[in-house]
């Protein structure tokens, strides 16, 4: 049988709230920021590599374009709600 706890609750409500808080430090840590993709960052690497691979340019719609699109302007309402959900699950299971 399964009870649920306050304290339970609490770290889930926490780790969601963790997981969306986390996103930007993150991508900023690895170089996609406001203002553009950090010089000899994992970033730039990325980017490197997905230019070489599509030619010289890097697709919209990428990996590389999507994280810099959240480094710059940040996680969408629609995002938060995943992203939040995934921690908040996450943390659930771990507890």
């Amino acid at each position: 049988m399964f009870f649920w706890f306050p304290a339970k609750a609490a770290a889930v409500v926490i780790g969601g709230a963790v997981a969306v808080g986390a996103v930007p430090v993150v991508l900023g840590a690895i170089g996609f920021t406001g203002a553009g993709i950090t010089a000899s960052s994992l970033a730039a690497k990325m980017m490197s590599a997905s230019a070489i691979a599509n030619g010289g340019g890097v697709a919209a719609g990428s990996l590389v374009a999507t994280l810099q699109s959240v480094g710059a302007a940040g996680l969408s309402l629609t995002s938060k709600l995943i992203v939040g959900s995934a921690g908040s699950a996450l943390m659930g299971y771990m507890v």
